[in-house]
Formats: C-alpha cells, structure tokens, sequence
C-alpha cells in the first residue's frame, strides 16, 4: 500500500470509530511512524509502505480506534509552544491549563514571581512553561504519582531546566516547607459520580489525576485550606477548577479570609479559573 492509501484507509477506519479529525490523526500516526513531518507525507504519497511499517501502523490505528489519545501513541504534546515527552504515567493536558499558564504569564496578576509552587505537577508542564516565561524564578513542582515526578524530570532534562525547576513528591502541601509568591494547581476536579460522562481519551488518563471524590472539589478543597502558610505576603493561588465550582469555592476562599478573589472563564466563557490572593 502506498501512503495515500495507508491515510485514506486510516481516515475511513477512524471515521466508523467516531474519532475527531480523522485525516489529521491518520497523518500524525504516519508520520511519527515514518519519522517524517506531515508536509513531508504530502510529497511521498505514492511511497509503498513495507509489511514492517504496515504492521506497526496497524496496532497504532487500532490503539487509537480504541480511544488511546493520540497524544500518548506519538508520546510528545505541545503546550505553550514548547514539546513535552508524555505517557500514561500522567494525564493529558488540556487546551485550558494553557489558557491558565498565559493568563499569569500576560497579566498584572503576579508580575515576575521569584518563587512558584506548581501542585500536582503531573508530567511538569505548568512548571517548566513557567519556568520559559520567568527565567529568574525558582519552581518547585509536587505530585503524589512517583510515575508522573519522574517523568516531569526526563522533562525537565528535555528542556534544559533541571537546575531551576526542582520536583518532588507531596501529598499537596504535606511535606512542602517554605513560602511562595506564586502557588498554582490543576488538581483532580471530578466528581466519581460523573465517571459515565467522561469520553474513552479522557478515561485513558490516569484514575487519580482526573477523580477527586463525590463532589468532584474536595481535593481544590484540601489546598485552600492548607495553602496560606505557604503563600508569602499577597501571594497569589491560582486554580484550574470543574465549570460548575466556581461559586462554592469562591464562598470557600472568602471563608478562609482570602482576597482580591478573581473568577476567570476559559474561551468557552466557563468560569475555569479562580484567583486570589491571602495576608
């Protein structure tokens, strides 16, 4: 088969499988296979395909038919312009952690951290993205997952940023000492109860960085509580939060005599984020 063939059967399988963008994810496992970038396919369309080749694009079709994020197949994301390794060790992440990491590197929220606590590090994006936006800032990254730390590391390697960015495991704040200008979470912000609505991509990732408890907060929850000891004078907590916790949370951050509480939505107009600042 020929790699024209090869997309337009990949295209077909991935369509009856109702996966998004069908072509483009054809072109991507192609490519990745081949080593090529996905231009480089477009000149080579009537290149015949080894049985080898064939059979390694099988399984990964399949896999990705099978709902496995494409992500994981190609084992790289892009997040803020940079590339990441990622694996089942840590979650996916997703188009609105990005709009999170911009939102404080654009603003006048937090001008220039020295000092910036990113928990639940998962595969350490937020961390080392930060890290690329303020270049005299020290980083710490903390994750529960042994897996997701060390994979944060092999990130850290890949970018160069082993000396600034430091990662270890913590049960949120439990074994963190010091204060920061900056504490940032993407926390696990569904409810196990909402398992069934949940797509076969987002099911792949792993149980504990996606499920949080009944209410789907209480682990954003757990932080607020344990954060102010943590926060250097107005210090900023940034969170990435479930659509429909923005109120209760708000609620609970002006219990906890927070301030200059700031909800922000996402591009979809979902209240996705919540600012706000203590002592």
């Amino acid at each position: 088969m020929t790699v024209l063939e090869v997309l337009q059967s990949a295209t077909a399988y991935f369509k009856k499988r109702e996966i998004e963008n069908a072509r483009l994810n054809g072109e991507h496992l192609l490519a990745h296979l081949l080593g090529r970038t996905r231009m480089e396919l477009y000149l080579d369309f009537e290149r015949h395909l080894s049985e080898l080749e064939l059979g390694e694009l099988r399984e990964l079709v399949k896999r990705r038919g099978q709902g496995e994020p494409l992500q994981y197949l190609l084992g790289t994301v892009e997040f803020c312009g940079h590339v990441f390794a990622i694996d089942k060790r840590a979650m996916v992440p997703r188009p609105e952690t990005e709009e999170l990491v911009e939102l404080l590197s654009r603003s006048s929220l937090n001008p220039q951290p020295s000092t910036i606590l990113d928990v639940g590090t998962g595969s350490g994006v937020i961390a080392l993205s930060l890290a690329k936006k303020f270049r005299d800032a020290q980083i710490v990254g903390v994750d529960i997952s042994e897996d997701a730390l060390a994979l944060a590391k092999e990130n850290a390697n890949r970018l160069c940023l082993s000396e600034r960015v430091q990662f270890v495991k913590s049960d949120l704040l439990r074994d963190i000492e010091g204060a920061f200008d900056l504490v940032i979470a993407n926390l696990p912000y569904i409810s196990t109860q909402d398992r069934h609505l949940l797509s076969r991509e987002v099911l792949h990732d792993p149980e504990i960085a996606l499920f949080a408890g009944q209410r789907g907060d209480e682990v954003i929850r757990e932080l607020i509580e344990q954060a102010p000891p943590r926060l250097r004078a107005r210090g900023l907590l940034a969170l990435e939060i479930g659509f429909d916790q923005a109120e209760s949370l708000f609620e609970l951050l002006t219990q906890k005599k927070y301030h200059d509480i700031e909800p922000k939505n996402d591009y979809s107009g979902r209240t996705r984020f919540l600012f706000a600042r203590y002592g």
